[in-house]
């Protein structure tokens, strides 16, 4: 069942770029499918008794906990200790399944990792992957930050010790479906994949039916991007260092947004809004509207927060809406 040595070589290497050596103890999120299945052989192989694995099981179809208890029966024949998880809602969401179902698995995750005393998680995230959440992103409009595609590396939100990694980055699907059969596993088929109410699915079959659209290159223009996101966000600290003053008491925010490019204008007023309120409180496009609404010279009100225009914007809380 173990892959080809030269794959599991490969493997650590990938792994090792990201987690800086040899992990401890390694996590892996396991569905099912063909991809977390490689990711699991490989990572069995590559670090035996390191490893431990996990499947979430939502709950949405009939079928997750039959693929639960399959990758759970694989860990027991690889010596891997194997847990399901469920998400932590009291009742199945009706609406924006697949993004509410995506913050539910990792909120199980991150507090399985801490019980299961992980260093890292690895997901499975691979090349086509990347193409597709890059064409997804670009048809929504997204920006550099969200153009930069799926991080190698990213922390839990509530916490910098846990993180999440994800070594597949570099690798075809092709390449990982051909590990698993060649463990001889029947790879779970998740029927969303075929799901035409999914952006993912579209994107999928834009690819698969335009050979010019190569994965490979795509990918590397997320990467690109993301090395673009680094900067800008250096820049930013700095901007906001020189440029954003808090007033003692934190009641008012004042920015000096003169003569700098666009996008330092946005992040530098994004800055200013998290004194006052939560970051999801401030969609992208509400965010433009209000900088464009500054730089034209008139007061406006976004999520609570009052912002005045002038040689230098100033943003309060603002009062209460009479009733």
């Amino acid at each position: 069942m173990a892959p080809d040595p030269a794959l599991v070589a490969r493997f650590k290497v990938d792994l090792q770029g990201l987690t800086q050596g040899r992990p401890e103890k390694l996590g892996v999120a396991v569905s099912g499918g063909p991809d977390s299945l490689a990711l699991l052989l490989l990572a069995a192989a590559a670090y035996p008794g390191a490893v431990v694995a996990a499947t979430v099981d939502h709950g949405l179809r009939e079928e997750s906990a039959g693929e639960a208890r399959f990758v759970a029966r694989i860990c027991d024949d690889l010596g891997v200790p194997h847990a399901v998880l469920a998400p932590g809602w009291s009742e199945a969401p009706a609406s924006n399944v697949p993004a509410l179902a995506r913050r539910a698995r990792y909120e199980a995750l991150r507090a399985w990792s801490g019980r299961a005393g992980c260093e890292w998680i690895a997901t499975a995230h691979h090349v086509d992957d990347q193409a597709e959440t890059l064409l997804m992103r670009l048809a929504r409009g997204s920006g550099v930050a969200g153009l930069a595609g799926v991080r190698a590396v990213n922390a839990w939100p509530a916490t910098k010790s846990d993180v999440v990694v994800r070594p597949l980055l570099g690798w075809r699907k092709a390449e990982l479906v051909a590990i698993v059969e060649a463990a001889g596993l029947q790879a779970v088929v998740d029927p969303t994949n075929d799901d035409d109410r999914l952006d993912r699915t579209h994107a999928r079959r834009l690819l698969d039916s335009a050979p010019w659209l190569n994965p490979v290159r795509i990918a590397a223009s997320a990467t690109n991007l993301l090395d673009a996101e680094e900067a800008l966000a250096w820049t930013t600290e700095r901007v906001v260092e020189a440029r954003l003053r808090r007033a003692e008491d934190q009641a008012c925010v004042t920015i000096d947004a003169r003569d700098l490019p666009r996008e330092l204008q946005r992040r530098l007023l994004r800055c200013a809004l998290a004194n006052f309120t939560d970051e999801t409180a401030v969609p992208g496009p509400k965010l433009m509207t209000l900088l464009d609404t500054l730089l034209d010279g008139r007061p406006a009100t976004l999520a609570g927060v009052k912002a005045e225009p002038g040689d230098t914007w100033r943003l309060t809380l603002a009062p209460p809406r009479r009733t």
